[in-house]
């Protein structure tokens, strides 16, 4: 009989996050799994087709058994109604305990925000003394302060503390870079056996380009920068936007930002657009499916990849960003720490200080000035940074091995 490993998560299909692929990598390498997570409402707070306040409950993704447990809905992606679903989640999740089938090996979260994700997993794993693994994908309470502007002290010493005790609870921690790695260790004081540093794939169709005659003849004849993802405080394309503004201005006339997503600020960025009359220089196309994404980077110019201005940002590598380097095109980085280093490392894009618009602009205008061949020198870089780093097979190879290990 195969391993069992159940996974908690509170964001699962149809929502689209890597963890999708993570279990589907399980399954194919012979694992059983089991899936706790929420109902589908993000990024905008509204339910999937299909899903509601009352359920399904229970369903199927590939082989895998989901079981769903309720949670408040963002509507709006109000700070109010965020704050309820990040607390909701965890709680309905651990009344739904009891549903699961159990003869699980270990227990797996994909703890993105909230930190309060992993506190179903937590008890499931010490109730029946199995090894829990906890992937950070974003580290609390620093991630939470760029998305919900916390200013008294009491509540951030309280999330302080809860976040170290959750993390502490962990038999093992997950890192997407060496400095989160280092980080947790000493926040956790865990050796770093425990802690192990693997950093986020990207699906293997990012690497295989998609040509849309019709999308292409859409935005043809100019120079398109392309960001794909989650618009939230944390990506700073407030700064982005007038920087491609001032660019602009600096003779890179033809500069194009295609915005490809949603998100919580995705209002106050078309607000801010309309203001600055930035109509001809930027586009919000919206939400497409995960597997439609290669048609735009295969568009693309260049791939804008930015994060605010904050030293706790600076130690993870966002997961976008091999998804930008396996489509082989030049990366265009606004950030600091781990993430800024690959992108130096690689050779496969330029990078600017988090939040420093005229860095970004210059680097804009450069970009626009090179000639074809200097920046398909520069994407086929990133490429070969991709195939060296990011291959789906070797990092879910990890995965596996770490959650596993010694069972």
């Amino acid at each position: 009989m195969g391993k069992r490993i159940l996974v908690v998560t509170q964001h699962f299909w149809p929502e689209n996050f890597r963890i999708n692929d993570i279990v589907e990598g399980f399954l194919q390498d012979g694992l059983e799994v089991d899936v706790l997570c929420g109902l589908p409402n993000y990024p905008k707070g509204e339910w999937f087709d299909g899903y509601g306040p009352h359920g399904p409950w229970e369903e199927h993704y590939r082989t895998a058994q989901v079981f769903r447990a309720k949670e408040w809905p963002r509507k709006g992606n109000t700070s109010v109604n965020i704050f309820l679903n990040y607390v909701s989640w965890p709680l309905y999740a651990a009344a739904a305990l009891h549903r699961l089938p159990g003869g699980y090996d270990a227990v797996f979260c994909f703890n993105t925000s909230p930190v309060l994700m992993c506190w179903p997993a937590i008890r499931y794993a010490k109730k029946h003394h199995i090894p829990f693994t906890n992937y950070v994908l974003d580290l609390w309470p620093e991630n939470l302060y760029s998305v919900l502007p916390v200013k008294n002290g009491l509540l951030r010493r309280i999330a302080q503390g809860v976040s170290d005790h959750l993390y502490k609870k962990a038999d093992r921690l997950i890192a997407m870079s060496e400095p989160l790695q280092q980080r947790l260790c000493q926040r956790t004081g865990k050796p770093v056996s425990a802690v192990a540093a693997i950093p986020q794939y990207c699906e293997d169709f990012y690497a295989v380009p998609q040509h849309d005659p019709a999308l292409e003849k859409r935005f043809a004849g100019r120079f398109n920068l392309v960001f794909t993802g989650t618009f939230t405080p944390a990506q700073s394309l407030d700064m982005v936007i007038r920087a491609v503004l001032d660019a602009r201005a600096s003779g890179a006339e033809n500069l194009h930002l295609l915005l490809v997503g949603d998100g919580m600020s995705r209002e106050s960025l078309q607000a801010l657009a309309h203001e600055l009359n930035a109509g001809d220089a930027v586009t919000f196309y919206g939400s497409v499916p995960a597997r439609e994404i290669p048609k735009f980077t295969a568009l693309a110019d260049a791939l804008l990849i930015s994060l605010s201005d904050s030293p706790d940002l600076g130690l993870t590598v966002p997961g976008k960003l091999a998804s930008y380097m396996a489509a082989g095109k030049p990366v265009l980085a606004s950030m600091n720490g781990a993430g800024a280093q690959e992108v130096q490392q690689s050779g496969g894009g330029l990078v600017s200080p988090a939040c420093d618009q005229q860095a970004l602009a210059e680097n804009m205008v450069q970009l626009v000035t090179m000639t074809a061949d200097q920046r398909a020198a520069l994407g086929a870089k990133a490429k070969a940074y991709y195939l060296a780093h990011y291959r789906r097979a070797e990092l879910l190879r990890r995965l596996e091995t770490f959650i596993l290990q010694g069972e």
